[in-house]
């Protein structure tokens, strides 16, 4: 018996869909790592695998329009770092991945890294403002600390010469990349505040990868910055690139060109309140980022539960595995069909007609060869009896007659000339021997 007579009687297709509603509303997005296996991608375009770690795995779907802007392509075995939300693949009751972003899991174990050391070094207060000292008002002369080939000093050089040619610059040579780079670094900017001989410090480069930047993650680089008494301006990368330095440093310029324009000295308090207000900006702008970006995850979940692309990937997803089934039924019943036409083919040849076209090949030149006897024999009794008709020809034939003796005699007309009254006087007649005729003429 039923408890309540009003409960709710759910149907398993809303029970899925109820489920996959509180899946996608509780979880919004999330990033995790692990092993890809059994990928398949047909050819919808869409990608369907599984991630895994050592202890379980869960299933999961790219859609084109996500996999589309991908640069790296996903194979089974590699470890990846994906941008995701959990889902329900409704018809099997499916709990899954929804992914949205992809990419190796190096990129991704350096930037949980960098994090990682991001929020302890805070927490530390290496990065607080009571720390960092204020650029000096009269700048002399500028120690760069970086690479003495490289793009960075290049652009520096370039930017203090239009702009204070006066200026005395000082370069710490120094590796700007590599496992040994960061302590390249730190032994320069000991070194320059050893000697003491510059107002402040450029330590920087030109862009490039979070792998080929990692040195200026480094902790303890991040230490040395923090313990310099020269003022530093850590200019790395581009304006887009961050690093544990930039943060550490008494100030952050975009790029190395930037810091040379910062330590100019005709433009020093312009460019301290253009930083303050570059600064002030930039909070207000990544406030209001963050409230806009809050709202738009909360528009867009909203927006996917009513969406009908994702009625439409699920569609999608079971058209696949549909798909996916056919050709395997397909291959099956060829194998089937490859099996019982291997089996025929031995009956086949049994029952060939070639035994059978060989008898009656050897029977056919039998009698073909009996055929030209019989002919040759047909063709021997014909010529003797043309001979034999020859013969009898021969003797009554009027050469014969002429040859013993004998004359024919005709007219010029042709007519043979058998009595004296065919012939009149003055008539030419031809008379015809053996071996040869005579004209003549009658009296």
């Amino acid at each position: 018996m039923f408890s309540k007579p009003s409960q709710t009687v759910y149907t398993v297709s809303r029970l899925n869909r109820e489920i996959r509603t509180v899946l996608e509303q509780g979880f919004a997005s999330l990033v995790l790592t692990g092993e890809i296996s059994n990928f398949i991608a047909p050819a919808s375009g869409h990608w369907y695998f599984s991630l895994k770690d050592d202890k379980a795995q869960i299933k999961a779907a790219m859609w084109r329009g996500n996999n589309r802007s991908q640069s790296y392509r996903p194979e089974n075995g590699a470890q990846v770092t994906v941008k995701a939300r959990v889902s329900l693949y409704e018809p099997r009751g499916d709990y899954q991945l929804i992914v949205e972003h992809m990419e190796p899991a190096g990129e991704g174990q350096l930037k949980q890294e960098f994090d990682a050391l991001k929020m302890r070094l805070a927490a530390e207060g290496l990065f607080s403002s009571a720390y960092k000292k204020p650029l000096p008002q009269n700048i002399n002369r500028i120690g760069v600390i970086t690479s003495a080939t490289g793009a960075a000093i290049k652009d520096i050089l370039t930017v203090l010469k239009r702009r204070a040619p006066q200026l005395e610059v000082i370069i710490y040579p120094a590796m700007v990349q590599g496992k040994e780079a960061h302590i390249h670094l730190i032994n320069q900017i000991e070194l320059a505040n050893a000697r003491n001989e510059v107002d402040i410090l450029i330590l920087g480069r030109g862009g490039g990868s979070l792998e080929d930047m990692w040195c200026f993650n480094h902790e303890q680089l991040a230490r040395a910055i923090h313990n310099s008494d020269l003022p530093i301006i850590s200019a790395v990368g581009h304006e887009i690139d961050t690093t544990i330095s930039d943060y550490v440093a008494d100030m952050r310029a975009p790029t190395p060109s930037a810091a040379a324009e910062l330590v100019s000295p005709n433009t020093q308090e312009l460019h301290s309140k253009v930083t303050q207000l570059i600064n002030r900006l930039n909070n207000a702008f990544k406030h209001s980022i963050a409230d806009k970006r809050a709202l738009a995850t909360q528009l867009q979940h909203r927006l996917n539960l009513c969406h009908p692309r994702n009625q439409l990937n699920q569609k999608a997803q079971r058209l696949d595995e549909l798909s996916i089934a056919l050709q395997q039924a397909m291959q099956s019943r060829l194998y089937q069909q490859e099996r019982t036409l291997n089996n025929l083919t031995p009956r086949l040849m049994r029952q060939s007609p070639d035994k059978k076209l060989a008898q009656a090949s050897h029977q056919l030149s039998q009698l073909q060869a009996r055929l030209n006897q019989a002919i040759q024999q047909q063709l021997q009794q014909a010529n003797n009896s043309l001979a034999l008709q020859a013969s009898k020809l021969d003797s009554v034939s009027p050469l014969n007659v002429l040859a013993r003796g004998y004359s024919i005699t005709k007219t010029q007309q042709g007519k043979v000339v058998k009595s004296v009254g065919q012939i009149k006087s003055g008539d030419v007649l031809v008379t015809e021997l053996v071996d040869g005729s005579v004209e003549s003429t009658a009296l």
